[in-house]
């Protein structure tokens, strides 16, 4: 059977699909490319520019077809990573902090600028009821996985739970109207493969932070969390957010819409 979370990880694994849907139906593509742009350049300039030996690359270059971009778009990305055309240098930073209701928030950005990127990310924190912190004040309640979901409605989760496991995955548990497909970064790329070749829809897949602890927040707390998640997975430098809200799927779902 499928197991059940020590730790309530539905604020962050739902986000994660709707954030997922979201960006399937975003009128501004460009913006996203520009993002998709980043990270292949950074991927390639860290890992090199052969997909089969890069991993990071190899997401990086899926997420961009699955998201439509041109071939030449992706091409010239990672020539630029690796020095063959010339281009931006992007440094990659993270920002710890805390949103409203004392939720743990890490802050992932590729960044031409890093003043700039600084200023940005602090005043939308401060806006929405945080406050940008030290590094590592929240770093630590946070682990890097690979997150794969998929919704529950009319699925076989026991077939899930058996391609996921013997293609490596680490865990598979319910969530709300969601499974959650938890592995290690490393194993990430394989057990998509394998849920997508045996032909699973799936939600969301990322490799994340993950929280490992989580607060419960509702109300006017919880509409500013998706407001301050919002504006900065909006901004062009951010590239993604993590947090260890816990907010009931039936409320986020009506936030997100609104």
């Amino acid at each position: 059977m499928v197991t059940t979370p020590q730790v309530p990880m539905s604020g962050h694994s739902k986000w994660s699909s709707i954030k997922h849907k979201k960006a399937l139906k975003d009128a501004r593509r460009g913006k996203l490319f520009t993002k998709l742009i980043k990270e292949i350049t950074v991927a390639a300039r860290l890992g090199g520019g052969d997909i089969n030996a890069n991993p990071r690359l190899r997401t990086a270059v899926l997420t961009a077809r699955q998201n439509s971009m041109p071939t030449d778009n992706i091409d010239r990305a990672i020539k630029k990573g690796t020095g063959d055309l010339e281009g931006v240098t992007y440094d990659e930073v993270t920002y710890e902090g805390y949103g409203p209701g004392g939720v743990a928030i890490l802050v992932h950005a590729l960044t031409d600028n890093r003043n700039r990127t600084v200023a940005d990310v602090r005043s939308l924190i401060q806006k929405y009821g945080g406050n940008l912190g030290a590094s590592g004040s929240v770093g630590w309640m946070f682990q890097k996985c690979g997150l794969v979901t998929v919704e529950r409605r009319n699925l076989d989760e026991d077939r899930v739970m058996e391609v996921a496991l013997e293609a490596g995955a680490d865990d598979v548990r319910e969530s709300g109207d969601i499974l959650e497909i938890v592995t290690a970064p490393d194993r990430f790329d394989a057990v998509k493969t394998a849920l997508e070749t045996t032909s699973v829809p799936l939600a969301s897949a990322e490799v994340t932070m993950m929280p490992q602890s989580t607060v419960a927040i509702s109300g006017k707390t919880a509409e500013q969390m998706v407001r301050l998640l919002e504006a900065l997975e909006d901004h062009e430098d951010v590239q993604s957010v993590s947090s260890n809200m816990d907010i009931a799927a039936e409320e986020l779902e009506r936030l997100s819409a609104a």
